[in-house]
């Protein structure tokens, strides 16, 4: 009577019948992952947004507040969805959420304009959308300058003055704004090519806990660990070698869509960012592999990957600057396996800066690879002595 095969073969042989039979599997690895991107990039397909409602309260009703408020119109960002009789109704409708910001226009503006009396211009901007706040109020800004500006180059004009001189006295100061990297002002650019790889992480850290935790939840950890010939480590290579496979593909993939299809910015070429994708690939694997030892439940170790896969979209530093964290937090960003791949993104895909720049946050991320060493010997002690723990 044969006995039944057992080492790393039997072990790979035993995961890839169970992701060939349990669809959970390929719908984390693949379905959930590429379902977000297509729904991200089609919501993003802009990159920034536009047509953002404003509201204008025009008490001049003159030709230049008439022209004042076509060029408002004329923004990209802006459009002016309501000429408003009244500041009462410009603010309810601000209220309602109709509008993001009110541009007001008081009377006697060209008539105060004309002799030097310095009118003001009053725009308001609910910052409680902080992307329309922010997209309206720079626009209304901008407008309010250039309205400035062309005072001064009317005024100078009626005194005779040359256009040279006319220009020293409107903008004294010439300033030259090149914006590097990203030109278009692309947000998607940015936004997307550091959540979509978030996506990713937290589905790993999911799937990771998962797949331990339900040889521990139905019992057949004794017979995973005899396949692997009573290696823990070779029982977990043998797992998550499939899945280590698939994910580093499924990522590639995204990538592709992102720099290749989506032709996003990719200075420093295509090696650098898939070797990121694989680092993070198994830095997130090794820290599902930490949680689930650290508690042997497969409800705790998968709401502990899930609390930390979800964290990790505001301490990357993608939305608020690290360095603008108080001190605690800053610590604390250089545990999420994402904080580094976000930086090599930055610098090699952005910027296009030198591999060595990137170095710290490659070695940053294979570290977490060591992670789960120290836990193998608890692992092993639960997987045989110790019961599930509902």
């Amino acid at each position: 009577m044969s006995t039944p095969k057992t080492g790393l073969g039997a072990v790979l042989r035993r995961e890839l019948r169970y992701l060939t039979t349990r669809p959970i599997y390929l719908f984390a690895i693949f379905g959930a992952p590429l379902l977000v991107t297509l729904m991200l990039l089609y919501m993003m397909g802009g990159g920034l947004p536009t047509n953002m409602p404003v509201a204008v309260v025009d008490e001049d009703h003159t030709a230049t507040s008439r022209a004042l408020t076509r060029s408002l119109d004329a923004f990209q960002s802006s459009k002016v969805a309501l000429e408003a009789a009244s500041m009462s109704e410009a603010l309810e409708a601000m209220r309602r959420g109709e509008v993001y910001a009110i541009f007001h226009i008081p009377s006697g503006l060209q008539a105060g304009a004309g002799s030097a009396r310095q009118p003001k211009l009053h725009y308001y901007t609910n910052s409680a959308y902080l992307m329309a706040g922010s997209f309206t109020f720079r626009d209304m800004k901008m407008l309010s300058e250039l309205a400035s500006a062309k005072v001064g180059l009317q005024t100078g004009q009626a005194k005779g003055k040359t256009m040279e001189e006319i220009m020293a006295t409107v903008q004294p100061i010439v300033v030259r704004n090149e914006v590097m990297s990203n030109p278009w002002l692309n947000y998607s650019a940015y936004l997307t090519t550091t959540i979509l790889p978030g996506i990713l992480q937290l589905m790993i850290l999911l799937l990771t806990s998962y797949s331990i935790g339900l040889e521990i939840k139905r019992g057949t950890a004794s017979e995973w660990l005899r396949l692997a010939k009573g290696s823990m480590s070779r029982a977990l290579i043998g797992k998550l070698l499939p899945q280590t496979i698939l994910f580093v593909l499924s990522g590639w993939i995204i990538q592709g869509i992102l720099y290749g299809w989506m032709g996003y910015p990719l200075q420093s070429g295509w090696a650098p960012m898939a070797l990121a994708m694989l680092f993070l690939v198994l830095a997130a694997q090794a820290l599902g592999i930490f949680f689930i030892s650290l508690i042997p439940v497969l409800r705790m170790g998968m709401s502990l990957g899930s609390l930390l896969g979800m964290l990790s979209f505001s301490i990357s530093g993608m939305s608020i600057p690290v360095s603008s964290m108080i001190a605690p937090m800053q610590a604390l960003a250089y545990i999420f396996p994402l904080r580094y791949y976000f930086r090599i993104g930055i610098n090699q895909a952005l910027i296009g800066a030198p591999f060595a720049d990137s170095l710290p946050q490659y070695i940053g991320l294979l570290a977490f690879i060591f992670l789960p060493l120290i836990m193998l010997p608890r692992l092993r002690k639960y997987l045989l002595n110790v019961g599930y723990i509902a």
